[in-house]
């Protein structure tokens, strides 16, 4: 089940959450704003520190989504025009756009970044928690092969279906752009992402999940 522990930081101008589970400690928010995030202070995260929206442009360069923000008049984060899932060498995949996610538990959320696992060792599936790092995990990213099908099409403003099959690999449905880390893309609206960390094909599934009797759930 999903873990979900979420921690609100509020002025007048903005509501920064923090849904600690979520972070993989990629640093963008300490890099881009340090007077706000510092994890050595107590709260760590100082909303008044900045104007809202430089605040809320940092926020969204948090590739998990484990920081989210919204104003007091009910705006919020506008997602990606385009849907897209980058190949972390080493790593997991990471979503911006509009997506759909189905968790383990049942519960499908809207998201507008996420970071899914794909080394088959997160003991947060489908979300990653790093144990890619200490797992010693490795793939390059970089070969990007043609494995999305034309699905049901789909156009911009339309979102992303993410659903993990039982013990078995991301089943997409919904427009995409896959981005390798040497920048090679595939686009489509159908496909199978492999989860389990044992594909050939990566980032896509090739069936390995049964042969290793991948246990995801």
């Amino acid at each position: 089940m999903t873990k979900k522990r979420v921690k609100s930081y509020e002025t007048d101008g903005i509501v920064v959450e923090f849904d600690m589970p979520r972070c993989i400690h990629a640093a963008e928010c300490g890099r881009g704003l340090p007077s706000v995030f510092n994890p050595e202070n107590r709260p760590w995260v100082d909303a008044a520190a900045e104007d809202p929206a430089t605040i809320a442009e940092v926020v969204n360069r948090c590739p998990t989504g484990a920081l989210r923000y919204h104003f007091p008049d009910g705006r919020g984060e506008k997602p990606d025009s385009e849907n897209t899932v980058r190949v972390v060498p080493d790593g997991p995949l990471l979503f911006r756009g509009r997506i759909r996610l189905k968790h383990t538990d049942g519960n499908v959320t809207d998201e507008t970044r996420v970071a899914l696992c794909r080394c088959g060792l997160s003991k947060n599936k489908p979300l990653c928690d790093n144990a890619h790092a200490e797992g010693g995990f490795t793939d390059p990213g970089d070969a990007i092969a043609p494995m999305l099908g034309a699905g049901d099409g789909g156009g911009p403003g339309d979102s992303v279906s993410l659903a993990p099959a039982t013990n078995g690999p991301v089943l997409v449905k919904g427009p995409l752009t896959i981005i390798g880390a040497g920048d090679a893309t595939a686009t489509g609206a159908k496909g199978a992402l492999c989860r389990c960390g044992a594909s050939a094909a990566k980032p896509f599934c090739d069936g390995s999940h049964v042969a290793i009797e991948f246990e995801a759930e």
